[in-house]
């Protein structure tokens, strides 16, 4: 694979994302049931952007930055005028242990400082790895919920709600000149 870049996703990347998404359903059960409609999946209600990893024509990863529901805000602490969350993140196996979800996470987290917010995200308690990048970059734990769905193995999905460092949000946009 040559050099990873983070740019912005385009709509010619669809194609390239869901292949990346399919890898990761395959290996990870993420997400854990399959979408009906996998572009609109990735395209959730609330999107103000979204960014992909990619090495030549390859997509290695995918995060999006949604606006915040009041429940994942009421499970943050923080209104959700506040925040932002994080979602649809995820990286091929093959990418993993080079950085590349991390990258993503600081390009959302810069985003959304840039906007004068906080991240915020929820993260299915099966999610073992997830968990460990969000608490290795310093994330904390804010609260936990049943969800309304069920895991690939058949329990009712326990969220975690996480909250990113504070780099700057609330604090309103950076006056420019």
């Amino acid at each position: 694979m040559g050099q990873t870049q983070i740019r912005r996703r385009r709509d010619a990347d669809m194609k390239a994302c869901l292949d990346a998404l399919f890898t990761v359903y395959e290996e990870d059960r993420y997400p854990a049931r399959w979408p009906a409609d996998p572009a609109g999946w990735l395209t959730p209600d609330g999107l103000l952007a979204a960014w992909v990893a990619v090495a030549g024509p390859d997509v290695l990863g995918h995060v999006a930055l949604t606006r915040t529901d009041d429940v994942l805000a009421a499970g943050a602490g923080l209104p959700p005028d506040e925040l932002a969350s994080v979602s649809r993140l995820f990286a091929r196996a093959s990418a993993r242990r080079r950085g590349v979800a991390q990258a993503l996470l600081d390009v959302v987290a810069d985003a959304a400082a840039s906007d004068g917010r906080r991240l915020v995200l929820e993260v299915e308690d099966g999610g073992a790895a997830a968990v460990a990048l969000y608490e290795r970059a310093g994330w904390r734990r804010t609260g936990s919920r049943s969800g309304d769905w069920t895991t690939a193995d058949g329990r009712t999905a326990l969220l975690h709600t996480y909250l990113a460092p504070d780099r700057g949000a609330g604090k309103g946009p950076t006056a420019r000149t």
